[in-house]
């Protein structure tokens, strides 16, 4: 397996977090076994988050993120605490790193404990490192310290700069559960069922290139050992005429899920790319629940469109562009409608009568669903590109989901 094969969205991401100094980037760069992180006896020597997809035996495929120091007092400080944050809302697990060389154990109420209620509300698992233990051998009375305030907290002792318990480290660290195996599919299909992939390439499509769902969900297909016919849409009904029996299960790209619909046999069943991924990496509950909102909203209302990806926007842009369109059409055109795209999602969500996000093929589960429970807590619907076209289209509870 290459390092590319993976794609960031589906390893398992590891963030390191600590003071200034605490030795994070040493203990990243002996870790991976590589030079990710500069290292400098020069305080804040990272700024904004560095993320670094690799392969880690024995762990597999994740990325590691490096983030500024917890105590970052500088003048971009905030803003890097913020950054900080983000990365934190993206980990799987979370690496506190604390330096033996510490004095102040009470300081860490403030900073390394606050921060470790913080992944726990998150049910993010957490490990704590006390690192540089080859400049202070008795380490006893920090981790003492640690347990005393933390009840059952996951503690390791290691030396970045001599590499001592790392191995110990890694293999702690790979007997964590950190993520539900989860499939693309899911049981919808098995060994030897025929699978027919409708696919319009629109401007949006990368040259050359399929986009990221339409990819994995193939090499799903193909490790199931599934048998896959891949179509544009001016091609699907022909190739249902050639095949001697209907496919087991058709999927297609939302925006043409009422064509396809129409033109399927009874037999088979029907999804989109963009719904597989809403169970994939989000709550597809909430987004089934949440969608019936639409038809709540009037031209008073406020809707938020996030696009995980950040392209320019194309005039067949399926966020942009179709989703506001259909919206307008069933209810107005004076409903507001503002776009965000990338890491850009506002913290304040109570303005909005209504959230759709992307299939997010670009981002982690963990992030997703930090964004979904962003919009629970603060009672906002939430739902997604392709429940939102079947429920416009009538169709939603004709597919799969």
């Amino acid at each position: 397996m290459t390092l590319n094969s993976t794609p960031s969205a589906n390893r398992i991401h590891i963030g390191v977090f600590g003071r200034t100094n605490s030795g994070k980037s040493s203990f990243i760069n002996a870790f991976s076994g590589q030079n990710v992180s500069i290292t400098a006896n020069v305080a804040g020597t990272t700024t904004d988050p560095i993320y670094k997809p690799m392969e880690i035996n024995p762990i597999g495929p994740c990325v590691i993120i490096d983030t500024a120091g917890l105590d970052d007092k500088s003048e971009l400080g905030k803003r890097r605490i913020e950054k900080t944050k983000l990365a934190a809302e993206k980990s799987d697990v979370a690496i506190i790193v604390i330096s033996s060389e510490i004095n102040d154990f009470d300081s860490l109420n403030d900073g390394e404990f606050k921060w470790y209620n913080y992944f726990r509300k998150k049910d993010t698992p957490v490990i704590f490192v006390i690192n540089k233990i080859d400049l202070n051998e008795n380490t006893g009375n920090l981790k003492e310290y640690i347990t005393h305030k933390i009840k059952d907290c996951l503690i390791i002792e290691l030396s970045a700069k001599t590499k001592e318990g790392m191995g110990d480290f890694k293999k702690f660290l790979f007997s964590l559960s950190l993520e539900e195996e989860r499939t693309i599919t899911g049981n919808l299909v098995k060994k030897g069922d025929m699978v027919l992939l409708v696919m319009p390439q629109d401007i949006q499509a990368p040259k050359g290139r399929l986009i990221l769902p339409q990819v994995q969900t193939i090499r799903e297909l193909l490790d199931k050992k599934c048998k896959a016919l891949s179509v544009t849409t001016d091609q699907y009904v022909e190739a249902l005429d050639m095949l001697k029996e209907a496919p087991k299960l058709i999927i297609t790209d939302s925006q043409v899920f009422d064509y396809v619909y129409e033109n399927k046999p009874k037999e088979s069943l029907l999804t989109s790319f963009s719904v597989l991924f809403a169970a994939l990496r989000g709550d597809i509950n909430y987004y089934l629940e949440s969608v019936k909102c639409i038809d709540k909203l009037t031209e008073n209302s406020k809707v938020l469109i996030a696009e995980c990806c950040s392209h320019a926007p194309l005039e067949e842009d399926i966020g942009r562009e179709k989703i506001p369109k259909m919206l307008k059409k069933r209810i107005g055109d004076n409903l507001t409608i503002d776009i965000v795209s990338g890491n850009d999602f506002p913290e304040n969500l109570k303005e909005y009568d209504l959230i759709i996000q992307c299939g997010a093929c670009m981002f982690n589960r963990k992030y997703v669903m930090s964004r979904v429970e962003s919009a629970i807590s603060q009672g906002v619907p939430m739902t997604n590109y392709g429940v939102t076209i079947a429920y416009i289209k009538g169709i939603l509870e004709k597919i799969e989901v």
